[in-house]
């Protein structure tokens, strides 16, 4: 018989696994998004850097993702490691993790409950369900994927813990417990599951043990406390969470209880799924009539579901499983701007999942007729959740058609026409940036953000006079926008117009004094007056502030270079090579100044040959001045045969390019070539 039961949950795991795999199979082709896969992983330099010590450390110090999630960070420092930036392996790691959480859910559930196909059901519906596929297709949102995994396993710790109840069985839910939480603070909430389990369907729940089984719980709720305040700052500090006032709390309270329905509602009919849904109080299409329905049906669910409870003990288990779960996110603080997020949906609606499998279960129970009926329901449900969630992986193909799919299926989505605007803005569809810049605005007349960005799409085409409007227009909003003041003395800069930008930028760090753009533009407009000292002190503070930042270190390294400090200016040109791989112009300058330094002991040929080849190869061998350094390296490191091949190229793309006075350089530098004498500065 235990064979028999072994080889059937065998068969289970292996259906769901592959059914699991055939639903989400599409999400290899997926690209990364500009939706917050910049900040975690694309543009995220201690990431990419892999599980090197000092990123180990800084994943343990680090907040600029809003967050202190750790555990996340490690993983994705592990998948950089692994694959780089290629974004198949991060989102085959996000489709193993989803698997490994189905078969988790299945485990735990059938050994808790002894009711094998109703846990079967749950796990299958957890894997299928297209409102999970937020969770599962967006790289950034790995978090959910990780602290459900540790979830998951705290469950199962517990339950060997309520089973045979010892200092090293708890250990062992606290460790757990804990690794949940730094890899996201979701888990704050789980210990109350965990005392709802104790009610159904561990059954040690009773008014006489009532405050045993609390204070059992009081070393997690001490651990949800920490976890619960280390994100609130991290989330200030980086400004996700708006100010109370901003957004009145009857606004706050009133969209929560529209959420709760709303992901009811997604759940049985799980259409219109969008990345980003608006909060209807940013938009103007609050409705209290349908937040105070929203209330009554909450209420009364929440009444019918207790009345039942001493019956049925899986109703105000799932029930309060699926409420409490979505305390944290439900927008009572609001983080963001958003109503509601699919991704908040991934543990919550596993609640629900179990009222509807343990309800069917139970109206099933003497009825054969109807029990058939309800596995034939089964199996197209689930059938029908496989299709629609392969359906909607084809909007998370890339930020084109997923910021295009969130505008067709919501109204008012400002955000969304940002997204997409910056998404075409990094395409150089300039025009059509500016477009959706202006319906995001449209929509909503303070949106900050979007005049800036617009203004910088401007600035990019010249249109300086525009460009300035609109960072005014964003200081009208926000009088103390230190981003714009910036944005205005770069426009300044960018005309020449010096003591304007340094007037601006000056405004800009005295509301924000670690702006690392603004002193980098700072040092950019005293070069400008010729002020070289100061100039370096505004880019070495820059480089201080972010020392990623590898377009102030270039401009540091210029700076050095025109002080006669070429020790100083190697080892910026070099961080900056470093940074930007792909960054052609301090490469060369680099490779230049190996190789024709006027202080011998600072030359380094090889290696300025290594980097003027590879300017050469991102160039295509088709820039004179490019081709100019490259002859100089070889004749630096004595091999003049090939510079004198590459210096005559050099000198024929001048004459296609007109560019005599470069032409007139080489030619002069060509001379020693072919005299086997290297070329080297004064």
């Amino acid at each position: 018989m235990k064979k028999a039961s072994n080889r059937k949950s065998v068969f289970i795991y292996l259906v769901l696994a592959i059914a699991t795999l055939i639903a989400y199979e599409p999400v290899r082709h997926n690209e990364f998004l500009e939706y917050d896969d910049p900040v975690y992983i694309t543009e995220n330099k201690s990431v990419q850097a892999g599980l090197a010590k000092d990123n180990i450390i800084n994943a343990f110090t680090a907040t600029d993702t809003n967050f202190w999630h750790p555990l996340t960070l490690l993983s994705h420092m592990l998948d950089c490691e692994l694959f780089g930036l290629n974004p198949f392996g991060h989102h085959v790691h996000n489709l193993l993790l989803h698997i490994a959480n189905t078969l988790l859910l299945f485990w735990v559930l059938k050994r808790m409950t002894e009711a094998f196909w109703p846990s079967a059901f749950v796990a299958a519906v957890f894997a299928l369900h297209p409102f999970h596929v937020e969770s599962v297709a967006w790289a950034a949102q790995r978090k959910d994927l990780l602290s459900t995994l540790f979830w998951i396993l705290t469950m199962a710790a517990y339950f060997r813990y309520a089973k045979k109840t010892s200092i090293k069985n708890y250990m062992i839910v606290f460790l757990v417990f804990a690794l949940g939480l730094i890899a996201k603070p979701m888990l704050v909430t789980l210990p109350f599951v965990l005392l709802l389990l104790d009610y159904w369907p561990l059954g040690r729940f009773e008014l006489r043990n009532l405050y045993r089984l609390i204070l059992e719980k009081v070393p997690l709720l001490a651990l949800s406390a920490i976890a619960s305040i280390i994100a609130f700052i991290a989330q200030q500090k980086g400004g996700a969470i708006r100010e109370l006032g901003s957004l009145a709390l009857k606004f706050r309270v009133g969209n929560a209880f529209v959420a709760y329905v709303k992901y009811i509602q997604k759940m049985i009919w799980p259409a219109k799924l969008a990345v980003f849904y608006p909060h209807p109080a940013d938009v103007g299409t609050f409705s209290m009539w349908r937040a105070a329905l929203a209330v009554l049906l909450v209420l009364g669910i929440t009444v019918l579901v207790i009345w039942q409870g001493r019956r049925r003990k899986y109703l105000p288990v799932g029930w309060l499983w699926y409420l409490g779960t979505l305390v944290p996110v439900i927008g009572l603080v609001q983080v963001g701007h958003f109503a509601m997020a699919d991704r908040y949906s991934y543990v919550s609606l596993t609640g629900l999942f179990i009222i509807v499998a343990w309800g069917a279960a139970e109206v099933c129970v003497g009825r054969r007729e109807l029990k058939t009926a309800v596995v034939i329901l089964s199996v197209v449900i689930l059938g029908a959740f496989l299709t629609t969630t392969r359906m909607q992986l084809r909007h998370w193909q890339n930020s084109m058609t997923l910021f295009g799919h969130a505008l067709t299926t919501t109204k008012n989505n400002y955000m969304m026409h940002y997204n997409l605007a910056v998404a075409l803005h990094r395409q150089r569809k300039s025009n059509q940036a500016i477009s959706h810049y202006r319906k995001a605005i449209a929509i909503k007349s303070d949106y900050t953000g979007a005049y800036n960005n617009l203004g910088a799409v401007f600035e990019g085409q010249g249109r300086f006079e525009q460009a300035i409007d609109c960072y005014e227009q964003s200081l009208e909003i926000e009088p103390n926008n230190a981003g714009a003041y910036n944005n205005i003395g770069s426009v300044y800069f960018s005309q020449k117009k010096h003591d304007l930008a340094i007037t601006y930028l000056n405004k800009a760090l005295g509301f924000d004094p670690d702006m690392a753009a603004a002193h980098n533009n700072l040092g950019s407009a005293l070069a400008g007056q010729g002020k070289i000292e100061q100039a370096i002190e505004s880019f070495r503070r820059a480089v201080e502030i972010n020392p990623d930042y590898a377009r102030a270190h270039n401009n540091l390294a210029m700076a050095f270079m025109l002080k006669d400090k070429y020790r100083e200016s190697i080892h910026h040109f070099g961080e900056a090579v470093r940074l930007e791989p792909k960054w052609i112009k301090p490469k060369n300058r680099l490779a230049w100044l190996l190789a024709t330094g006027s202080q011998e002991q600072l030359r380094n040929p090889e290696r300025a040959v290594a980097l003027a080849r590879r300017a050469c190869e991102l160039t295509g061998y088709q820039d004179p001045a490019m081709l100019d350094t490259l002859a100089a390296t070889y004749a630096s490191a004595g091999r003049f045969s090939k510079a004198v091949t590459i210096a005559e190229k050099a000198i024929k793309l001048c004459g296609t390019a007109g560019q005599k006075e470069l032409a007139k350089q080489i030619k002069s530098r060509l001379q020693l070539y072919k005299a086997n004498k290297a070329y080297y500065e004064n």
